[in-house]
């Protein structure tokens, strides 16, 4: 931005920029002209709807802890009388009963265990370690809280012991990342090392990699082996080894997909990648530099941060600045925008959660550093790359992709194989990433990757053998 531009404009920019992050849950518009018709297609979405909570990024968080419970790693009455205990907005509260109830299911896990009682107690650490990493997420404003890796180390622990309880046959891994390692799980169909189809799932911008547990035994179920990581930014890679996030994704798949290749157990003919949330920008990044991943799901789309601003601040009456220009005067930190975004982040829940993990995963120490950082994340130039089959998906209540803006710009902007599938409120798919209908999810999402990966067809423990042409579209 020029020097000399007044608090009024910095004001309006400010203004604009919590218009796109913070709009709410709000009625989808008509699909892009540019777009063909979704599928499923999308019914108009109402206001969010409160659960327990009237705070909308606390009922998203209980809904997304909700979801859990698809998969046996949560259930609904210990969520729902765990959230009556908390107070409304309060950060404190929520980590407090959330942890309560975590150390009551990892003792009960204990116990059970103790007693040889080896399937209770696998069950009760897949509970435990979803309501410890629930109870860690709004801990993020002061990075130094102990209290932020002791409860993330508490969910893993759990997880893993559950895993260690599981039939299904998994690996800890290390994938060699530039001069350090990227933690992972490779997760198996069985133990024959038969070399198979392999689903790369992420997580994105707040999330952990065993929270994709679930994703990956969809994905056992229909013969894929499966491969989670973590990179910079998410999970351990910041919490321990505090390598904060970066916008060239493709520096991260590219050693991902080395490693995968160097496993017997994987077909590299037949790999896909799924990123989630975030990862929807995450995913595609990596794909459009990494020819060795046939198949794609941006999971939700997300093409340009700094697009959107923009496109916010012109409608504000700001003027015309370009992307350079807006990421610049960020850099500067300026203090008119800080001290604004942190009065609305004393105020509302969202605005405050947003910018303390931002700044968390980003390791910076201001909103305007976030937010600089955060505009270098696009797509414009590079998803014309992606040549693999992809599949961008949106919620058409999702809060934080309003209307699918950021979903629909990606497709717009793709020239490979490619589908738009908007999910409809209808029965509750509407919200971000589908947490919370997980059925309704997995099913569109597996049987589209599916028809590309050369997995149609199979049933549940056939794995895939038998079915001819196995190789997928490009």
């Amino acid at each position: 931005m020029k020097p000399g531009r007044t608090l009024i404009t910095t004001i309006t920019l400010f203004i604009a920029i919590l218009s796109v992050v913070f709009a709410g849950c709000s009625a989808t518009g008509e699909q892009s002209p540019v777009s063909p018709p979704a599928t499923p297609v999308a019914a108009q979405a109402s206001d969010c709807p409160a659960l327990v909570f009237t705070d909308r990024e606390f009922a998203f968080e209980l809904q997304r802890t909700l979801g859990a419970s698809y998969s046996g790693e949560a259930d609904i009455g210990e969520c729902l009388a765990t959230a009556s205990r908390i107070r409304e907005g309060d950060f404190e509260s929520w980590y407090g009963e959330w942890k309560a109830t975590a150390d009551n299911f990892r003792a009960a896990g204990d116990e059970s265990l103790a007693a040889g009682h080896r399937v209770t107690a696998m069950e009760a650490y897949y509970r435990a370690a979803t309501y410890y990493r629930t109870a860690e997420f709004f801990l993020h404003g002061n990075a130094t809280d102990p209290r932020i890796v002791e409860t993330w180390g508490m969910s893993r622990e759990m997880f893993r012991n559950a895993l260690a309880l599981d039939a299904v046959p998994y690996e800890i891994v290390a994938i060699p990342y530039e001069n350090t390692t990227l933690p992972g799980y490779f997760y198996a169909v069985d133990d024959s090392g038969e070399p198979r189809p392999l689903l790369i799932v992420q997580t994105g911008f707040d999330g952990c990699q065993e929270e994709l547990h679930p994703y990956a035994m969809e994905g056992i179920r229909r013969g894929y082996n499966v491969l989670t990581f973590e990179g910079p930014g998410q999970g351990e890679v910041i919490r321990v080894q505090q390598i904060p996030f970066r916008h060239d994704w493709e520096k991260v798949i590219g050693p991902v997909v080395d490693y995968a290749v160097s496993r017997p157990d994987v077909d590299e003919g037949r790999i896909a990648l799924w990123g989630i949330s975030l990862g929807g920008y995450l995913a595609p990044r990596g794909a459009a530099y990494e020819p060795r991943i046939a198949a794609l799901v941006a999971d939700g789309g997300t093409y340009d941060v700094g697009q959107t601003l923009l496109a916010n601040l012109e409608a504000g009456g700001a003027g015309n600045l370009t992307e350079d220009e807006l990421r610049e005067w960020l850099q500067t930190d300026p203090v008119e925008f800080n001290d604004a975004i942190r009065d609305v982040m004393a105020h509302d829940t969202g605005t405050r959660w947003l910018n303390e993990n931002g700044m968390f995963v980003f390791d910076v120490g201001s909103p305007a550093e976030f937010w600089a950082k955060w505009m270098e994340f696009s797509l414009a130039g590079v998803a014309e790359e992606i040549r693999c089959p992809t599949l961008v998906c949106a919620g058409a209540a999702d809060h934080f992709d309003p209307d699918g803006v950021q979903a629909k710009a990606l497709y717009d902007h793709l020239t490979c194989e490619r589908e738009l599938m908007v999910f409809s409120d209808d029965y509750g798919a509407g919200s971000h990433c589908q947490l919370g209908a997980f059925a309704q999810s997995f099913g569109a999402k597996f049987d589209w990757l599916d028809d590309r990966m050369g997995m149609a067809g199979t049933s549940p423990g056939d794995h895939g053998e038998g079915v001819s042409n196995p190789s997928p579209a490009r």
